[in-house]
């Protein structure tokens, strides 16, 4: 038996198949093409416009000769031909009969007609180098005395003309497309060695390395604005995961402490309890304990829905001015207790456009803070201003006021600073007004120093009709 030979494809290679080189074979054959147009109509208006001009001139020569005596005739016909070093001159005068008189055709030419524009014709040239067949334009016209007068000019000159624009395109077409396709190649190749690279970066992100960045070539061009905008888009991933990770190990620290708490309460109470009430007591402090880390689950929880803007559609106009006086009537006891003085002002009646709950509970947070946080005869100060456009919610107290190191990341989850650590809480309250205030669009701002100055600022609305 005998073996039969199976036939496999070979795969184009890899640059070949993308897609900038296929987009430059269609790119170069439309090159190519227009060239090829371009050229023809070039071509054809050369050789209209010559064909005219013979025209007017031959038409031109055909009066004046007409125009002389017979014997001027004569001699006007062979001045023309003498003065013809190209030999493109064509003229004849014929009997009536068609025999030749003078000039350099042998016969009339076949189907010339007799005082028709100028046309096409064959003649047979006759002179002191021979016989000649040639293409000519010629007009012809019967005299007075019913002879025939021709005159003509040789048109070959059009087709050499044809013959250059044939050779400029065999030996010019093929280089330009040459020259377009190892363009489209060089262009395919270095495409083909920055997706390699970005490949390469892409993988080692997925792999976990999130440190990785897009190479860029600092040419502006479309792949680098591209390249910039991923590597953006990754510098905030970044964050966020490293935000993730620190939320998720300040979670599990606060969340230890009171667990903790609670199973060291449970474990005492199991081995020293002797009555029923020591029993109930030690499963208060329990549950207590167990409060605060729900407390806790259910902050971050109130966070989340706030940032991912579960609540724009409950906006509406409010009344700033109701708010603050609402938030001073709740407060003034609890820092009466304290025996701190908390003032009210809230003279501006502008209204805003947001959610009255979590506006509430913004300023509600952030004079639950200035209070707890001011000692005992100290002053805070609720007021409700008229800003530049735009309405203000300031809170001042005499506290002991934010670090200008702590401006920034005060507001992050569980953040307390050394001031505060004796302070019961959560550490939740300042990222709860940022992103209560974030989702509003308005401005949240803390000014360092001793006491502390927080103020939220809220694009007004025209004012609630009376």
């Amino acid at each position: 038996m005998c073996a039969v030979p199976v036939s496999s494809s070979v795969p184009l290679p890899e640059f070949a198949r993308s897609t900038t080189f296929r987009w430059t074979l269609a790119v170069a054959g439309a090159f190519a093409a227009c060239i090829v147009l371009l050229f023809g109509f070039v071509y054809w208006q050369t050789a209209i416009a010559m064909t005219a001009r013979v025209d007017r001139t031959i038409s031109e020569e055909l009066r004046l000769v007409a125009g002389d005596t017979p014997e001027r005739r004569l001699e006007a016909i062979e001045d023309r031909l003498r003065q013809d070093p190209r030999r493109i001159k064509l003229g004849a005068l014929f009997s009536a009969d068609g025999r030749k008189i003078a000039g350099n055709i042998e016969s009339l030419p076949a189907g010339l007609e007799l005082g028709a524009p100028a046309q096409n014709a064959q003649v047979v040239r006759l002179d002191n180098r021979g016989r000649e067949q040639q293409t000519a334009r010629a007009v012809a016209r019967r005299l007075p005395n019913g002879e025939m007068l021709v005159i003509g000019r040789n048109v070959d000159e059009v087709g050499q003309i044809a013959d250059i624009v044939e050779r400029a395109l065999v030996l010019g077409l093929p280089l330009a497309f040459c020259f377009a396709i190892g363009t489209g190649l060089l262009l395919s190749v270095r495409a083909q060695k920055r997706v390699e690279k970005v490949n390469q970066r892409v993988e080692r992100i997925v792999a976990g390395d999130l440190r990785q960045r897009l190479p860029t070539d600092g040419h502006d061009d479309p792949f680098d604005k591209l390249a910039v905008i991923v590597n953006g888009m990754l510098d905030r991933i970044e964050a966020l995961i490293g935000e993730i990770a620190g939320v998720g190990d300040d979670i599990a620290h606060d969340l230890r402490t009171p667990l903790t708490r609670v199973r060291a309460t449970l474990e005492r109470g199991r081995d020293n309890a002797r009555t029923l009430e020591e029993l109930r007591a030690v499963a208060d402090r329990a549950i207590g304990g167990l409060d605060q880390s729900l407390a806790i689950i259910t902050a971050l929880l109130r966070i989340a829905e706030i940032e991912h803007s579960r609540r724009l559609a409950g906006f509406s106009k409010v009344a700033l001015a109701d708010l603050v006086r609402e938030v001073g009537d709740l407060y003034e006891p609890i820092a009466e207790d304290k025996h701190v003085t908390l003032r009210i002002e809230a003279g501006d009646e502008s209204t805003v456009h947001g959610d009255r709950d979590l506006l509430l509970e913004a300023v509600v947070n952030l004079v639950d803070n200035a209070v707890k946080f001011t000692p005992e005869g100290g002053r805070v100060e609720l007021t409700l201003l008229r800003g530049d456009g735009e309405s203000v919610v300031r809170v001042r107290d005499t506290g002991p006021g934010i670090g200008n190191s702590e401006r920034d990341i005060v507001i992050r989850r569980f953040y307390r600073s050394d001031k505060s650590r004796q302070t019961q809480g959560l550490g939740l309250g300042l990222s709860l007004v940022a992103a209560i205030v974030k989702l509003h669009g308005f401005r949240f701002t803390i000014a360092p120093g001793p006491g502390c100055v927080a103020e939220i600022a809220c694009p007004r609305q025209p004012a609630l009709s009376s």
